[in-house]
């Protein structure tokens, strides 16, 4: 096996991962954000509605985010790597490497998608490079303690707002105890005047959308960021160390072993996952039963991402599907663009400054949208790399952590 089909290998599983993220992204790019967390907030959650949500519920919805994550951590050691030696030196690159994805971020964030990841990948990329020489075992340890105590957070705290809608309903309840309910219970009910702020924000003009916007961003990058998404990023991020160290990214593992992983994945962590999601449709998406299986769907969720990363890694290494895997390395190689270049699509398709279809279309009716991106990112994606060393976005972060502008177009020989 050659450096090239190693690097394939990351490549084409990234390259599915970008893709992958649309599949969730787009829900909150083309709907009020809140119809992410329950269907029933708005764009329908019956018929294709509920099929489309459902089959995302159990194959993508934290899944690619996972997987995403851990390839960053399997890169953030790549690049460590080919830094050895030289200079400047591996930390010097990384740190200017997450300062500048910072940046990135925070623009992504308010100009164009207010969930954007980068932002987290920089914070939480910073403390993991600190632990890139722990071993595997430590690794692997660390990250499945902080998940598992995020699951137990997260049902500590639905069983606590169970306790303040008790006190809240319960007769003769004070209005101290009212409004605490109200308060915390933000998103388990979420208000419809925060949909219909954005539908009228995002169907203005581009300062419109981006004040409408720039709400759900601050309360990503502070609450949800301190409290959960860095804490799940750092957790994933230490996992794709220690998976790229072990060769899982790499096809140093034996096909035997990406076969078990399948096993757990599809055999196990799907038809748990779907039970879940037959449960929570059957009740009507009751808040807290809805809350409690999203919290619970966190255990099996690694392992179907993994599956998914296994089934494509033994297709690489079968040689099978080229072409496809060709494209998805593509993809791969120049995945900060095509995940920034998405955004500016979405933006233009939904807001409106542009065809101004946000909160138009039913759930089902976003995956036109998404197919039509997939399929522009698997045609320039391939003939781009051909022609240019670089994606434009992955350029001007290489150029602007190197201070110096890099070699972009290639020259025929």
């Amino acid at each position: 096996m050659t450096e090239s089909d190693r690097h394939t290998s990351i490549d084409a599983v990234r390259g599915f991962a970008v893709l992958g993220i649309l599949l969730m992204n787009i829900v909150g790019m083309g709907l009020p954000a809140m119809a992410y967390i329950t269907p029933t907030y708005y764009g329908g959650h019956e018929g294709p509605n509920l099929w489309v949500w459902a089959v995302n519920y159990v194959l993508a919805d934290g899944k690619m985010r996972a997987l995403f994550t851990m390839l960053f951590g399997a890169s953030l050691m790549l690049i460590a790597e080919r830094a050895e030696g030289q200079r400047p030196g591996p930390a010097a690159v990384h740190y200017r490497r997450v300062a500048w994805l910072f940046v990135f971020g925070m623009l992504h964030a308010y100009l164009l998608f207010f969930g954007d990841i980068l932002v987290t990948y920089a914070i939480a990329g910073a403390i993991v490079f600190m632990m890139r020489r722990w071993s595997p075992r430590v690794l692997i340890g660390l990250g499945v303690v902080i998940l598992a105590l995020l699951v137990v957070k997260g049902l500590l705290e639905t069983h606590h707002l169970e306790r303040l809608k008790e006190a809240a309903d319960a007769p003769g309840a004070s209005d101290a105890a009212r409004k605490m309910w109200e308060q915390q219970s933000y998103t388990l009910n979420p208000p419809a005047s925060l949909g219909q702020s954005e539908l009228a924000g995002y169907r203005g003009d581009f300062w419109d959308a981006m004040k409408a916007r720039a709400f759900m961003a601050v309360l990503l990058q502070t609450v949800f960021l301190l409290t959960e998404t860095l804490w799940e990023a750092i957790a994933q991020m230490a996992i794709g160390i220690a998976l790229y160290r072990s060769g899982f990214f790499t096809l140093g593992w034996k096909s035997r072993s990406y076969a078990a992983m399948i096993a757990v994945g599809y055999g196990i962590g799907v038809p748990v996952l779907a039970w879940m999601a037959w449960r929570v449709s059957q009740s009507g998406f009751e808040p807290f039963l809805r809350q409690q299986t999203s919290y619970l769907a966190a255990i099996p969720r690694p392992f179907v991402a993994l599956a998914h990363a296994s089934t494509l890694l033994l297709i690489v290494r079968s040689g099978a599907l080229g072409g496809l895997v060709g494209r998805l390395a593509a993809a791969g190689r120049m995945a900060l663009s095509n995940y920034l270049g998405t955004s500016i699509i979405t933006a233009f398709v939904f807001c409106g400054f542009g065809l101004g279809l946000f909160g138009r279309l039913e759930r089902y009716e976003l995956y036109y949208v998404v197919a039509g991106i997939w399929l522009l990112i698997l045609l320039w994606s391939k003939p781009w790399m051909q022609a240019f060393y670089y994606g434009p976005f992955e350029w001007l972060w290489r150029s602007l952590v190197r201070w110096k502008l890099q070699p972009f177009v290639r020259r025929a020989s």
